[in-house]
Formats: C-alpha cells, structure tokens, sequence
C-alpha cells in the first residue's frame, strides 16, 4: 500500500507534464486566440449608424470591397493607442473600406471620441449591447479583421496594432 501512495504523486506528475510539453510544442500563441470565424463567410449584420441610427450597414455592402474592421470604445485605452494608425492605412490604402464598430460605449462619449480624436473610418457603426462583437467573436479590445473581396474573414488581431503589426500582417493582405 505505502508504493502505492508513493507512486500516485510520481505518476501525476508525469502526467501533468506530459500535457504541458504537449502543448508546447503546439506553437500556439496566446496573444493570437484562435477565431472560429478565420476564414469563414462575414456573420449576417445590421449594424447601426452611429451618426444617424436610421441608417444601417449590412454584410451584403461588404460584397466587393476589401474591409477593415475596428472595434473600439471611447473608454478603451488600447483604441485611443492604435487610432491615430488607422488615418495611416487609409492614406495609404485609400480603397480600403474602414468600418470602425463603437463597442459597448455611451453614444456621447463615442462622440466624442471622434470629434475629438478624428474619424478615419468610412463608416462607424453603433453596438451598444455588444450583439455584433458577439457575432464577430470579440474576446476584448480592440479588435481588429481583414474580410477579402468574397466576404471572407481573412485576419483577425486582438489587441492594439502597431506599425510592425501593420507592416508585417495587414498591408501584404491588402495587396
């Protein structure tokens, strides 16, 4: 009996270091969480206008247009970080369609945000109860995706971008 209790802590750690060396030689990145949405057809949305809430933008707009979408709140510190980025790729990428969702937000304060900060997005969208996020999968933010030509969600990114992360990842996609 008393092999036996010797064993147990023995065999558990194997076990537990078996699953960790299992999931370190997986390559995966914890700063890129895996997006059932990769490479999958754009979720059915009707997003709302942030400026005129009688307006809306639907995925079936998005047909034909390279699209860049941005989640961001007024109070997220991260978006406030990465904002002045997204007057950048519109420069220089002035076909690229800049949809920037204003996630969870008071409606003033998000207002706010872009008259203050500037609007670089060609359409900013309103999600107050998050149900779009929800859609798209958003884990935090900010959040960012590429949806090709077809409708397709091509990239995805979560957390602020930076100029390495525009270089490296997203400008090759826009070509």
């Amino acid at each position: 009996m008393k092999k036996i209790i010797l064993i147990i802590p023995f065999l558990l750690t194997l076990i537990i270091s078996s699953f960790l060396l299992f999931y370190l030689l997986q390559n995966k990145d914890p700063k890129k969480p895996p997006s059932a949405l990769l490479n999958e057809d754009v979720p059915k949305i009707k997003i709302p206008d942030l400026f005129d809430e009688k307006k809306f933008l639907t995925n079936i707009e998005f047909n034909d247009k390279l699209i860049l979408v941005n989640f961001f709140a007024s109070w997220c510190a991260p978006c406030k970080v990465e904002h002045p980025l997204f007057f950048k790729i519109k420069e220089d990428h002035p076909n690229l369609f800049i949809i920037g969702v204003d996630y969870k937000d008071p409606k003033n304060d998000a207002l706010d945000y872009l008259k203050k900060d500037g609007n670089p997005y060609d359409f900013v969208g309103y999600d107050k109860q998050g149900l779009i996020g929800l859609e798209f999968g958003v884990f935090g933010l900010p959040e960012t995706f590429i949806i090709n030509k077809k409708g397709k969600i091509i990239y995805k990114h979560l957390g602020p971008l930076d100029k390495k992360i525009i270089e490296n990842d997203i400008y090759p996609l826009l070509n």
